[in-house]
């Protein structure tokens, strides 16, 4: 079960101002003033919105973690179900050193509280687990492809990189709500408003594409679907993502999650770059106590 926790992730949307519309698969889209003149001088709205669901350059982004050095500040805290009080926490320094085709990381400093670690010097909590699996490595690694990792831990990162780099695409071996994250499905789209609104994002010139959960769901409808946002947000130049936000959701008898995670790339180079990471949830599922938790992973020092 605790796959649920992977259907994590996001932060509030930026409101469109509705100007024009344009259908794309059978559903209305808003666009904002910027969009609408963009649109009458050739500008491709359903290639556009294609993209969102089509787009590499996001995943190319995160693999790029692995062929260069860095310096990332790290902060997880784990706190009491109304995030008020911190039960335990890690806030580290990492540097990662390239040499070749081999990557090695060094801890330049770290402070924990709390019961973090356990006696054995592993994480007690599943959240810290998976981001140390994502973000941290062991020993020396070198000729990276992929495909090495086993486990159910593996399973789950996995699973996370497709709601990640994937979104609106159905997620398999997610038990109830793989299906639901499906957005851009024909019997899901109705569930969303979308919208296409252009303004900046971290000082970059961006044409944002939204889909926010419809207002007033009965409690049926709202059963049916996982994200309560959706936000990506396009280099007008470039068409490359330079941002996301993901908002997700859901409850039952059985287990609940609410999640948030806020994403911002950076460029170096030709090379695109994860610069923040940010995470605030909580999930709860069988036979597991509640946990709530927040991360920050910022990267910098690119090439050093």
């Amino acid at each position: 079960m605790r796959k649920i926790l992977l259907l994590l992730y996001l932060i509030p949307c930026i409101p469109a101002l509705a100007q024009d519309t344009a259908r794309y698969k059978g559903m209305t889209i808003n666009l904002d003033e910027h969009v609408v003149k963009a649109k009458r001088i050739g500008f491709d709205v359903n290639g556009f919105i294609q993209r969102v669901e089509e787009d590499t350059t996001f995943y190319r982004a995160f693999k790029n973690l692995r062929i260069i050095g860095f310096t990332a500040d790290n902060d997880i805290r784990v706190t009491d179900k109304k995030g008020g009080k911190t039960l335990a926490s890690l806030k580290s320094r990492t540097k990662q050193i390239m040499t070749g085709n081999c990557r090695k990381m060094e801890v330049l400093e770290e402070n924990t509280t709390g019961n973090f670690y356990n006696r054995k010097g592993d994480y007690n909590y599943y959240t810290a687990e998976l981001y140390a699996n994502l973000f941290f490595i062991k020993g020396t690694v070198c000729n990276e492809e992929g495909g090495g990792d086993k486990g159910s831990l593996a399973r789950h990162k996995s699973q996370l990189k497709q709601l990640i780099f994937n979104p609106g695409k159905p997620i398999s071996g997610v038990p109830v709500v793989g299906s639901k994250v499906a957005i851009f499905d024909r019997n899901l789209m109705r569930y969303y408003d979308f919208s296409i609104t252009s303004e900046k994002f971290t000082g970059t010139d961006c044409y944002v594409f939204s889909a926010v959960m419809r207002k007033n769901l009965s409690g049926v409808d709202r059963a049916e679907i996982v994200y309560d946002e959706l936000i990506t947000y396009f280099n007008k130049e470039t068409m490359e993502i330079v941002g996301r936000k993901y908002s997700l959701s859901y409850k039952t008898l059985v287990f609940d999650f609410n999640v948030r995670m806020n994403v911002e790339l950076t460029k170096l180079g030709d090379l695109l770059l994860p610069a923040l990471i940010t995470y605030d949830g909580t999930w709860n599922v069988p036979f597991k106590k509640r946990e709530t938790a927040v991360f920050t992973a910022r990267f910098y020092d690119f090439g050093k």
